[in-house]
């Protein structure tokens, strides 16, 4: 029997969820939009995404109100995508994974990046609370810095060069030639 395409006939909101979420690429997208990519092409160059995949998973999350599409430019016609909040309380799943991987999958390198409470200045542990304050950041709090793999990472695409610098999630990122130098 051959495997099926969707998760039709499960009454279960893990299904739903892997139904919007679960396609690969997706998270990764969502995932760029919290670190501050904005714009189809970084996309493309950040997660060596083919194009029509791209096409679909920003349609896709547009449409199920994940994202938000924003007109940036008309001749030629640009958008640029943000999180909704429905997409904002996709964090704590997207951090847990990642945690998750740490732990159970890690790399000899050890972690690409740290996540930081901004206004106590201090890493958060895997749960996301903050040692100082015992709470658990809000997103908007949260400073991304590198972690001690980053000198592993090979790429330079302007958004990798941009995420080794610390950077505020939520706000776009700063992919000038002047901020992504090497």
């Amino acid at each position: 029997m051959a495997l099926g395409k969707d998760y039709a006939g499960q009454q279960c909101a893990l299904a739903r969820a892997l139904e919007l979420v679960g396609e690969r690429w997706t998270l990764l997208v969502v995932r760029d939009v919290f670190y501050g990519v904005r714009r189809f092409s970084d996309f493309q160059a950040h997660l060596d995404i083919p194009r029509a995949v791209l096409t679909a998973r920003l349609t896709a999350l547009v449409d199920a109100g994940v994202l938000e599409r924003r007109r940036y430019q008309e001749s030629p016609p640009r958008d640029e995508y943000d999180l909704t909040d429905t997409g904002r309380a996709l964090w704590p799943a997207i951090f847990a994974l990642a945690q998750w991987a740490l732990e159970y999958v890690p790399s000899a390198s050890g972690s690409v990046r740290e996540f930081a409470h901004a206004p106590c200045d201090r890493v958060v542990d895997r749960t996301g609370v903050c040692p100082d304050c015992n709470r658990v950041a809000p997103v908007e709090e949260l400073e991304m810095r590198p972690g001690p793999g980053i000198l592993a990472h090979p790429r330079t695409d302007p958004v990798t060069l941009a995420l080794r610098r610390p950077h505020r999630l939520m706000e776009p990122l700063d992919l000038s030639p002047a901020a992504t130098r090497a």
